[in-house]
């Protein structure tokens, strides 16, 4: 019966605005911990992917090597380069506890980029094209902006 009221008082406390705001920012510390720790690992094995693709590839295919598989290894360093940024992303949040809008736009153009290496002009048609072309823009206007007024408050 102790542990019922002790788990009722916390729970009246929580109604106070900054008990409740201080509990707010203890879950997100700690979801955000949980998903850096769980980027660490998928880039961990995406890096082992890599390295056994590599491996296994090289060892398999002498002839035509990289006219048939080099798109693929573009698209696996991308791929481990994007969990790269989003794990800094994480950080970031960690450190600061506010979304660097900056870091986001870059891990999308390194999204778009990537996508743009390994497309596949047999299967596309125009219009994957031009949303490509319409999201690499607005994304480099988008970082075009950010970094101006990031840079103007530096000053």
């Amino acid at each position: 019966m102790t542990s019922v009221r002790q788990f009722l008082s916390r729970l009246t406390r929580l109604g106070n605005d900054q008990a409740f705001l201080a509990f707010v920012k203890y879950i997100e510390s700690g979801v955000s911990k949980v998903l850096g720790l769980a980027m660490v690992i998928v880039v961990l094995v995406a890096v082992v992917d890599l390295c056994l693709f590599l491996v296994s590839d090289l060892l398999s295919t002498a002839d035509r090597f990289f006219a048939t598989t080099l798109f693929e290894i573009f698209g696996l360093f991308l791929n481990i380069l994007i969990a790269l940024e989003v794990l800094e992303n994480i950080t970031a949040y960690l450190r600061k506890h506010v979304v660097q809008v900056e870091l986001v736009i870059v891990t999308s153009l390194t999204a778009v980029a990537r996508k743009i290496i390994i497309f596949d002009f047999s299967k596309a048609t125009g219009i994957d094209l031009i949303g490509l072309a319409v999201a690499t823009l607005a994304l480099s206007i988008s970082y075009l902006i950010i970094r101006n007024i990031n840079t103007s408050e530096d000053a």
